[in-house]
């Protein structure tokens, strides 16, 4: 009896393995982090620490002048274009950003900023000096942008971590505030099908689109391209909130906003991206 109660246990951690090994085999999108989340974890955390825990994510950049192409850093860090994005959302959140003087190119931290859209932090010659409500800035209100119009002087955006297929660390996509609705509504028509953006591989592309004064320029557009089993989504979720902290601590600069007109659609009322 002994014998066989062995024997069937045997039998069924074989069971059990292999049925573990058909659903990393089968995993409908190809992530290091999903085939072993806890030796991916391990990696990471040896990886950072060599690093003294300053990673830097690559940056996707949003042409202007009505571009199609996203600007992209490849394997051998150069610039190439892609037409579309894929990939899994694993960090998300609103930011805001106020320079003193009009962007001129060079890549300046900005004179104001804020990692949730609530408390700004002002610096002078690199240093904190005051923190203020963002509802209650000047600057944070409709119409004070300086060049006229509707707009804020304060851009309103949003940064998302995209992790594509085959990538170990995600790429960052700061959305400027003419892409900001479209990535609200893409997050609501996921909510009203009780969808978590964790699980959902999501594509973004590039549309244009003219402000009231004529002018050109590129925004970004989402839509689902598959969707992640349960075991998927629980690695994802495991393997962003390794990576969470580092994501939040990357400072603003000026490369992360793409200067184009204020979006005609967005309701004057909204001032929260989510």
């Amino acid at each position: 009896m002994t014998k066989n109660n062995n024997q069937d246990g045997q039998a069924l951690a074989t069971t059990e393995q292999n049925n573990a090994l058909a659903v990393v085999q089968e995993l409908s999108f190809n992530l290091p982090a999903l085939s072993d989340p806890q030796e991916a974890m391990e990696v990471m955390a040896d990886n950072l620490a060599e690093l003294g825990g300053n990673l830097r994510f690559d940056k996707v950049k949003i042409p202007s002048g009505g571009g199609l192409s996203f600007e992209v850093i490849d394997e051998n860090g150069e610039e190439k274009a892609v037409t579309e994005l894929i990939g899994v959302v694993i960090d998300h959140y609103p930011i805001n950003a106020f320079w003193e003087n009009k962007y001129t190119g060079e890549n300046n931290p900005p004179d104001c900023s804020s990692m949730d859209n609530k408390i700004g932090t002002i610096m002078i010659d690199g240093k904190p000096i005051d923190r203020k409500a963002c509802a209650d800035c000047p600057h944070n209100q409709w119409g004070s942008d300086p060049d006229g119009g509707r707009g804020k002087a304060c851009k309103n955006m949003v940064r998302i971590y995209l992790l594509q297929e085959g990538n170990a660390f995600p790429v960052l996509l700061t959305l400027p505030p003419t892409s900001t609705g479209n990535w609200r509504d893409y997050m609501k028509r996921l909510a009203g099908r009780v969808k978590s953006v964790y699980g959902i591989v999501t594509k973004v592309k590039l549309e244009k689109d003219k402000s009231e004064g004529g002018i050109t320029y590129s925004k970004a557009a989402f839509t689902k391209a598959d969707e992640l089993r349960r075991e998927e989504k629980q690695a994802i979720k495991t393997y962003a909130g390794q990576l969470k902290p580092y994501m939040r601590s990357v400072a603003i600069d000026s490369a992360e906003y793409n200067v184009a007109p204020e979006d005609d659609g967005q309701a004057v009322n909204d001032d929260n991206p989510y």
